[in-house]
């Protein structure tokens, strides 16, 4: 693999050839400010806070969208590049809430966060505010107009992960903003409500309908599992607090799924506390089913089963899987039927 060599910071760094400027600094342990970058989206250069210098180049060029050269010398924290960041934030600022005490993205905002490391406390660019009302018809999302800040990364997130493309920009200037087709409120659009947008957005535009006034996200413990609504195995982290769980979030770290994850997955989990949901095995006796303990009712199960092999033998046994449940799941199946009952009678509904 063709390789480039470069020096960033003074640090002598070499990385495969396309490189961006921004990933070969990641690699060499350099953090630089993002806010419309996100890893598992198409680059964009919207937001322009990852400006680096670069020797030889006139102007402050965007790391995400630049690709490293040979002997290429950057710098990504110069006098210049921190200033220009410090602009592009007060920028930012100048049209964007400053509601953050109540704000539920307190304390996991990117931008609140790059105002703290910049020193930048307010706007040096006073001027008109938007004064969009808050959508919250949509059974899952809160969408805050007012708090976007045209990063686009929803834009993407709905087109390239989800391929509903049903956000996009519109209108000009001032006038700018991300929406739906005809501008139409999301219940009323081709949404589907899988939340790939809200898992992506670095400021309070796009947040967590259930969650809110709950929860901070810095209060969570998140707890690793898979989901299991499919086959697929996609990874999500159950954020819980006092024992319950409150949301379900993903990462770019996730090995199956990235960030990815559908309607059932990201707000379906909410079943877990469905009042008729099943806390303890039930036995039929007569015409009515009496509460019994796990051991007794899996004694039970094993008796009768082995009465059933007994009698008819294990072909008189047969047993269907799901593509619902996980390889593990379908696997003890499979295992269950061919040794304990003895026969090859197994199938799955996705076998077609």
């Amino acid at each position: 693999m063709e390789t480039v060599k470069l020096t960033i910071n003074g640090m002598a760094v070499e990385v495969p050839a396309g490189t961006t400027v921004l990933n070969a600094a990641e690699q060499a342990g350099i953090n630089i400010p993002r806010l419309c970058h996100e890893p598992d989206l198409s680059p964009l250069g919207a937001c322009r806070l990852c400006v680096v210098e670069i020797e030889g180049m006139r102007n402050l060029p965007a790391s995400c969208v630049t690709a490293v050269s040979p002997n290429m010398l950057v710098h990504t924290h110069s006098p210049a590049v921190v200033e220009a960041r410090q602009t592009i934030l007060e920028l930012l600022l100048a049209n964007h809430p400053q509601d953050c005490l109540t704000c539920e993205k307190m304390g996991n905002c990117k931008l609140a966060s790059y105002c703290y490391e910049y020193g930048v406390k307010q706007s040096a660019f006073p001027g008109d505010r938007h004064n969009y009302p808050v959508e919250d018809s949509n059974p899952f999302i809160v969408r805050d107009m007012n708090k976007c800040i045209l990063c686009g990364k929803c834009v993407r997130a709905c087109a390239e992960i989800t391929g509903k493309n049903n956000l996009d920009y519109a209108y000009r200037g001032f006038n700018s903003k991300v929406t739906t087709f005809y501008d139409v409120p999301f219940v009323e659009s081709d949404c589907v409500f899988c939340g790939n947008c809200v898992s992506v957005c670095p400021t309070g535009a796009l947040t967590e309908k259930r969650i809110q006034g709950k929860a901070r996200h810095f209060e969570f413990t998140k707890v690793k599992t898979t989901c299991p609504f499919c086959g697929t195995g996609c990874n999500f982290d159950l954020n819980v607090k006092d024992g319950k769980v409150m949301a379900v979030t993903t990462g770019p770290d996730n090995a199956v799924n990235g960030r990815a994850l559908c309607i059932k997955g990201r707000f379906g989990w909410d079943f877990i506390y469905s009042d008729r949901r099943l806390t303890t095995p039930l036995i039929k006796r007569g015409d009515g089913f009496v509460q019994a303990s796990w051991d007794e009712a899996l004694d039970l199960i094993a008796t009768r089963l082995q009465g059933i092999k007994d009698k008819y033998g294990g072909d008189s046994f047969a047993a269907l899987s799901s593509a619902r449940c996980t390889n593990e799941e379908n696997y003890l199946l499979q295992k269950f039927t061919k040794v304990v009952m003895g026969t090859n009678n197994v199938d799955h509904c996705a076998r077609t």
